[in-house]
């Protein structure tokens, strides 16, 4: 299976103690890392710090990130939007601030063109949970409005959300199939208690993009096959949709810095699912 492949970090030291954070000493590194165990697919990562001077965004970063995916046969088709999750612009508490997180999304958008990443994954999780009606018309009706710059960009937004199977697929249908989908999550959607098989017949058609990991119910990420995501049923779910998108391993850390090491092993266990 070629179309797994990584979210970018996992190839790099933990830092600060996340699990997750753009890696701006070592993300260099992580092409030749994994292009060495044929990974050739990489889910880069934006933070919301330091947003403008992250190489996916900048001119300069751009050109060295094009020369390293041609040197290596990497690509990068989707980008997890950290960023947005940090900050979301329904939450803002001024217009003034809503309206510099928008642009700043923009700004993004345009930067996967220029990157040729496909997906862009938005994660309503978190402190970018839509909490009541009112957060979530925001987000439609805004979103909704940027329709002609992802035409333009040929960007796809990808939804990452808490929300139940039922009330995912009523949101998902506020949007067009063209321009947006869903992110699955099996770590996220084992954590909250949903049964992976409820969720793909709820909105099967819609998903674009799916990260592997898990977690177990109610806490954190755990090695894959050790918390309460239901791998089996997962296979049988993707198998029957007829999917052919990317799978990102989102999983967790090495405690003993060997992460190639577990992303290989992880690779290995889900790749299995399929034998």
């Amino acid at each position: 299976m070629k179309n797994i492949g990584y979210i970018q970090g996992r190839l790099s030291p933990i830092i600060d103690g996340k699990i997750q954070a753009f890696p701006k000493e070592h993300w260099r590194e992580e092409f030749k890392i994994g292009a060495s165990r044929s990974f050739q697919l990489i889910e880069w990562t934006l933070d919301h710090d330091d947003l403008f001077k992250n190489p996916f965004i900048t001119e300069e970063g751009q050109k060295e990130i094009a020369q390293l995916k041609s040197e290596y046969d990497v690509s990068i088709p989707s980008l997890t939007g950290d960023f947005f999750m940090q900050a979301p612009f329904f939450k803002a508490s001024t217009t003034e601030e809503k309206t510099k997180l928008i642009e700043e999304l923009k700004v993004v958008i345009k930067s996967c063109k220029k990157n040729d990443t496909k997906y862009l994954v938005i994660p309503l999780v978190d402190n970018a949970s839509l909490e009541n009606d009112e957060q979530e018309s925001e987000c439609v009706s805004t979103l909704n409005k940027l329709i002609p710059l992802l035409t333009e960009s040929n960007v796809t937004i990808a939804f990452e959300s808490d929300k139940a199977p039922n009330a995912l697929k009523e949101f998902i249908a506020k949007f067009p199939a063209e321009h947006f989908g869903i992110n699955y999550d099996s770590g996220n959607s084992a954590a909250l208690g949903y049964n992976v098989l409820d969720e793909f017949d709820c909105y099967q058609e819609r998903i674009l993009n799916i990260h592997i990991k898990d977690r177990v119910l109610n806490g954190t990420t755990v090695p894959l096959g050790t918390g309460n995501t239901r791998f089996d049923d997962l296979a049988s779910a993707i198998k029957s949709s007829g999917y052919k998108g990317n799978f990102i391993l989102q999983t967790a850390r090495a405690e003993d810095a060997q992460h190639l090491e577990a992303l290989v092993k992880y690779r290995n266990f889900f790749m299995e699912l399929f034998e």
